[in-house]
């Protein structure tokens, strides 16, 4: 099973922030950042999209997974791109997700696991197959749990945690990653997750999407040296299911 979503006509982008220099959109879930030839399908990309609406080209900065939504930021032109870069290269950028995850997650964890990159049968065909584990490092703290006295399997309720994660390093998919070895896998995630509770999230709160949000990015602009903060909302559909479970239902809360 792949992660492949229903076709889906997005709307204008939502412009979180915008100088002179840089801009960031709040990407929705299932819209691919730039054109790939794994997915030829695709008509709708957040850089082309971004494009258009503001009428000039845009340079991409960093990536968000399809099915992941939040914080994407693009520079304005070559030079503010190169110079952004450097800082995500020096991890000068602090960037801040919510996970929606199965099972109760403790307070506080650290994780350093080092991982093997994940590599496509076509993109990576002719990839290095035995390349050493990179150095991984996240920080998970648990915001909220809750229990529904749903039996799933042999267990009589579900449990679930909101866990707010800070990657210290950029490896692909690392926050699924460690969170599945943490046995936490984020609901929606059909790669890394519970086939189980994904399905019971389907029909209990009927959405259907990996429930991983980039709430916010952090640096020192490059050019202004301003601490820039950059937010980006659940959204209505995740504030409802919060709700459900007994937690706030409000953005100000997250």
């Amino acid at each position: 099973m792949n992660e492949r979503p229903e076709p889906i006509e997005f709307g204008e982008l939502d412009i979180l922030y915008r100088d002179e220099n840089y801009i960031a959109i709040n990407k929705p879930s299932g819209l691919l950042v730039h054109r790939s030839f794994l997915d030829k399908h695709e008509t709708q990309f957040a850089m082309q999209m971004l494009r258009d609406q503001i009428g000039q080209h845009v340079f991409p900065v960093h990536r968000l997974d399809r099915p992941t939504s939040g914080v994407l930021l693009f520079a304005l032109s070559s030079e503010a791109a190169r110079d952004i870069n450097q800082l995500f290269i020096d991890n000068q950028i602090s960037k801040r997700y919510l996970a929606l995850v199965r099972g109760f997650a403790p307070e506080s964890v650290f994780l350093d696991k080092p991982l093997k990159e994940e590599l496509d049968k076509i993109a990576d065909k002719f990839a290095d197959q035995n390349k050493a584990a990179q150095e991984a490092q996240t920080q998970f703290n648990c915001l909220h749990q809750a229990s529904l006295a749903i039996p799933i399997g042999k267990y009589p309720t579900v449990r679930y945690s909101l866990v707010e994660c800070f990657p210290k390093t950029g490896r692909k998919h690392q926050i699924r990653r460690h969170l599945k070895h943490l046995s936490l896998p984020i609901i929606g995630d059909v790669n890394h997750g519970d086939n189980q509770h994904n399905q019971f999230f389907r029909e209990h709160f009927a959405l259907r999407r990996l429930m991983l949000f980039a709430t916010e990015l952090n640096f020192v602009h490059p050019y202004t040296q301003q601490s820039i903060n950059i937010k980006a909302p659940l959204g209505e559909a995740m504030l409802a299911i919060c709700q459900q479970l007994g937690w706030p239902n409000t953005e100000k809360d997250y």
